[in-house]
């Protein structure tokens, strides 16, 4: 391939998540075939979007100001940290709308696979922020992984002198889910998370 502007803009496309060198050239099409109305509004965006995002001094997160919107927001518990692995759980988080406290992204989580390590994630900046804001619960809501899990304790770990209640989300079934389709893990967590009714 040439260097030109459409193979670079293949390349790019191609290196975003779920998208192979085949489906990055049937995007790259529809985004040519529809230049005006797709394709020079998403370039400004994208610019616009490069020179105003920021990243949270305070919880990590991204947004256009520092500190981020939910770490001004007044009408946010600040009792409550939840702390999450990425921005994307933050998301996810809030897309249900249930939850009103402060976040605290890590940044990923502990794998000896990856080489990701304590000091590679936002560990201490938890520890400083729980001491500062001193909130009544940390709520670790990392994935029911092996590693997801190992952060977790080594979160415990150090906020264990904090006088802070440390809580965990439930991991189990699902709702609507099914025990026949369900691994043994996951029946096993239940089983051993099961509350009173």
């Amino acid at each position: 391939m040439n260097d030109n502007p459409l193979d670079q803009l293949i390349r790019h496309l191609a290196g975003l998540p779920g998208l192979g060198p085949r489906s990055a050239r049937r995007v790259a099409l529809h985004l040519i075939n529809r230049k005006d109305d797709i394709l020079i509004p998403l370039a400004r965006t994208l610019e616009a979007t490069a020179q105003t995002i920021k990243i949270c001094s305070a919880c990590g997160n991204i947004d256009h100001a520092d500190p981020c919107r939910i770490c001004t927001d007044r009408a946010r518990d600040q009792r409550q940290i939840c702390v999450v692995a990425s921005v994307a759980d933050l998301w996810a988080i809030e897309r249900t709308g249930g939850y009103r406290g402060l976040y605290h992204i890590l940044g990923g989580v502990l794998s000896a696979l990856d080489g990701v390590r304590p000091e590679d994630l936002r560990l201490q900046q938890l520890v400083t922020r729980v001491g500062d804001l001193q909130p009544q619960e940390v709520i670790l809501a990392l994935s029911a992984t092996v590693d997801g899990q190992a952060t977790a304790h080594v979160i415990m770990d150090l906020l264990r002198e904090a006088p802070v209640k440390i809580s965990r989300l439930a991991h189990g079934v699902p709702v609507g889910g099914e025990l026949d389709y369900l691994d043994d893990g996951t029946i096993m967590t239940a089983m051993r998370s099961r509350a009173a009714v």
